[in-house]
């Protein structure tokens, strides 16, 4: 399932959401044309077995990973993901907080990833951890929107509306069960990193729910 579209429509200009898709195009564009593209990504990367909390020259890579990608999959579905669900959470989050809460889930999903492999080296980039906190906020926040999605059934492709709840809730459970099983493999087998999607996805879901909370709270003082 591709999402496409979201049904709420906008009520403010997507700065971030937009500033942030161009940026990563920009950084995909450098590591094209760099001339030492591995090098490129070895310095930028967050690999792993490098990291030492307690040596802050160490950490840069949970944010500067968040901007890279492997290749033009990587970059076109996290920004495709970021673009159809990121600019109703940009509004609902606020214009300053907004992209520090993109870069909190990016750096807790690479958290994440370390505290279960911490001796991995194989180098960990991309926006999916990121992005994968944007969709937890938007499901704790727009559960009951639709989503126009694009859905392949056998040799069929259809584009159907689905519900949110329902596109996150099984988009959750597939990262979850990969996320588990690759915990399993080896340190050095490449591929996709499923357990960052994980915890980006339950920072950005929880959140929401506390900004939900402390919007409820203001408004049972002012109306009591």
């Amino acid at each position: 399932m591709i999402p496409l579209q979201d049904s709420n429509p906008l009520s403010k200009f997507p700065f971030w959401v937009i500033t942030i898709i161009l940026v990563n195009i920009f950084v995909f564009y450098l590591e094209l044309t760099s001339l030492a593209p591995d090098v490129f990504i070895s310095q930028y990367a967050l690999i792993l077995e490098q990291v030492d909390l307690a040596n802050l020259n160490t950490l840069s890579p949970f944010l500067t990973s968040q901007f890279l990608h492997a290749g033009f999959i990587h970059i076109i579905s996290n920004m495709l993901f970021l673009w159809v669900f990121g600019n109703n959470v940009e509004v609902s989050l606020g214009f300053l907080f907004f992209p520090i809460f993109y870069l909190a889930s990016g750096t807790v999903a690479g958290l994440t990833q370390y505290l279960l492999t911490p001796q991995t080296p194989i180098p960990i980039l991309g926006a999916s951890g990121s992005v994968a906190g944007i969709l937890g906020a938007y499901f704790a926040l727009f559960p009951k929107n639709r989503i126009k999605t694009l859905v392949f059934i056998l040799i069929f492709v259809t584009i159907i509306d689905v519900p949110a709840y329902f596109l996150l809730i099984f988009w959750f459970i597939t990262q979850f069960f990969s996320g588990i099983a690759s915990i399993s493999s080896s340190p050095t087998d490449g591929g996709i990193a499923f357990l960052p999607h994980i915890g980006g996805f339950l920072f950005g879901w929880l959140s929401a729910v506390l900004l939900l909370q402390k919007k409820h709270n203001l408004q049972l003082r002012f109306f009591s």
